[in-house]
């Protein structure tokens, strides 16, 4: 499956974007699919997650109120829908997608995912 990531821009903090990560090739369907970032000098880390299957959905802690992880079938596309924008949320965001139903604990590890769409930037900067 090859992965189309799309939506990162520069925003004001307390501003709003919308992630999409397309998919081509074949559906999302049994996959779970995330978002990472990477800021400049720190390491990759996991923002949200969807089990395909049953819609099940994981964030981390400091995102949890403000994003929201969603998905879309008929257009075989998941979305991450950032609110409430900060400097400490600018980063390199990238999706990505493992061809099985990871359990809970399995999300935030990017050693799952077998498949990486292109970064997107988000700048949150006034």
């Amino acid at each position: 499956v090859q992965l189309q990531a799309s939506g990162g821009g520069l925003v004001q903090p307390g501003g709003s974007l919308r992630l999409s990560c397309a998919a081509s090739g074949r559906t999302f369907r049994s996959y779970t699919v995330a978002w990472f970032r990477q800021a400049p000098g720190k390491e990759r880390e996991f923002v949200a997650g969807v089990r395909w299957a049953d819609n099940s959905r994981y964030y981390k802690d400091s995102v949890k109120s403000r994003f929201t992880i969603s998905r879309d079938y008929a257009k075989n596309t998941v979305y991450l829908e950032m609110n409430s924008l900060t400097p400490e949320d600018t980063a390199v965001y990238s999706c990505a997608a493992a061809p099985r139903s990871l359990i809970q604990s399995s999300f935030r590890s990017p050693h799952e995912y077998e498949f990486w769409g292109q970064g997107t930037q988000v700048t949150v900067s006034s």
